[in-house]
């Protein structure tokens, strides 16, 4: 765990994925050091690569031409990657407290009427 966090307060999110709950995958988690944050499924706000994946998306899909081969779809996705601002990763890091207050809060049971 050491060589994840320095501090060892690293936390593995579990979002339900049904490739993440496998014997294999539920084996290793249970015998490994990390603490387990259980998302609920089908949570992409949860996720701080979910942003990631629709920014690269919308910055490849602007170019012009757009990506033709697999290698320039590659070289495409590395240079969007690159003009991110230096604190980006943070910044959605950052965020992770209210996501996770804001799921609570929506998921806290059967609403009264």
């Amino acid at each position: 765990m050491s060589n994840v966090h320095s501090d060892e307060s690293g936390q593995f999110q579990q979002d339900s994925f049904t490739p993440h709950t496998s014997r294999v995958a539920t084996k290793w988690l249970h015998s490994s050091d990390f603490r387990h944050f259980h998302c609920p499924p089908k949570s992409p706000d949860m996720n701080i690569i979910e942003p990631i994946w629709v920014a690269l998306q919308c910055a490849v899909q602007k170019r012009s031409p757009t990506p033709g081969t697999p290698m320039n779809l590659r070289t495409a996705l590395q240079d969007s990657w690159c003009e991110k601002p230096p604190g980006y990763l943070q910044t959605l890091v950052d965020t992770m407290p209210c996501r996770v207050a804001s799921l609570m809060c929506a998921r806290v049971g059967p609403k009264r009427y």
